[in-house]
């Protein structure tokens, strides 16, 4: 059975924009970029994971980078599109896994294509052992913003309306407290912006086509969009942000998300009232 439909993103586009980045092969450069630093991140850690699973593996770039770092004796590396899964095809707002099974779950930029991210979290945190790691990477809000906003006012310019592009994305500031409802303990959010630079838009468009990172909105435009929208939108990011050498910026804005399965040997919150040193101890007398 392929993906569910229950949200904004048309999940099976998703899959069938994957299967064809795995065709090409030649768009993983940010992919490969966020691996190392997940794999960074990994090694800052001082614990050994006998079982982890890698949601959006792609070419296994992750897995080549904890591969000299004996992190883990077994990585499944997984992902949406069967051509990309090395060990498992898996949808990730239906995951096939034991619970407590896996002692680290990571994810290198899948998560922002989920409907329901809460309900894959807390799906993650049952699979998790007790005191087990989520690490994840997911395009945030600000990520191509430039692009975002000169094609929302070209559209506007020449068709006089707006049609659905904007995917949804989580803003840094919400990050955490999905953690939180889907009852993962110790949330640590951070973020991280990588800049890539082109010729012009279409070249952008191209490699976000090759990324496997096209609309998937399950309200998109089902017909081909106006040229001149593009032509416009071209004109537009190039007058507005192009560099010395006529380059154009490409912002990808990288939300980290770094959790624990809740386990009893971790460190707990004061109970209100607990403390043992009282206000008027503190504050001095005017």
């Amino acid at each position: 059975m392929g993906p569910m439909n229950d949200g904004p993103f048309d999940r099976r586009a998703v899959q069938l924009h994957r299967t064809a980045a795995a065709r090409g092969g030649e768009a993983d450069f940010l992919f490969c970029d966020v691996a190392g630093r997940l794999a960074d991140r990994l090694d800052d850690i001082t614990r050994h994971y006998p079982v982890a699973l890698e949601l959006g593996a792609r070419h296994g770039a992750f897995g080549r980078a904890i591969a000299r770092k004996r992190k883990t004796d077994f990585l499944i590396e997984a992902d949406l599109s069967p051509a990309f899964a090395r060990h498992l095809a898996v949808d990730e707002e239906s995951l096939p896994f034991a619970p407590s099974s896996l002692d680290a779950v990571i994810s290198n930029l899948a998560l922002h294509w989920v409907n329901d991210l809460v309900g894959t979290l807390i799906q993650v945190r049952m699979a998790l052992r007790p005191d087990g790691l989520l690490l994840a990477a997911l395009l945030g809000g600000e990520t191509l913003v430039e692009l975002r906003h000169v094609l929302a006012e070209s559209e506007i310019a020449v068709t006089g309306g707006l049609s659905p592009r904007l995917s949804p994305m989580v803003d840094v500031r919400d990050a955490g407290a999905l953690l939180q409802r889907a009852g993962f303990a110790l949330p640590v959010v951070d973020t991280d912006r990588i800049t890539v630079t082109y010729p012009d838009a279409f070249a952008l468009m191209r490699d976000l086509k090759a990324m496997g990172e096209s609309n998937a909105l399950s309200d998109r435009p089902r017909t081909f969009s106006r040229k001149d929208v593009f032509l416009h939108a071209a004109s537009l990011y190039q007058d507005r942000h192009a560099d010395h050498e006529a380059r154009i910026p490409a912002t990808f804005d990288i939300i980290y998300m770094t959790a624990w399965a809740p386990h009893t040997s971790q460190q707990q919150p004061l109970t209100p009232g607990s403390g043992n040193i009282s206000l008027t101890q503190v504050l001095e007398d005017p």
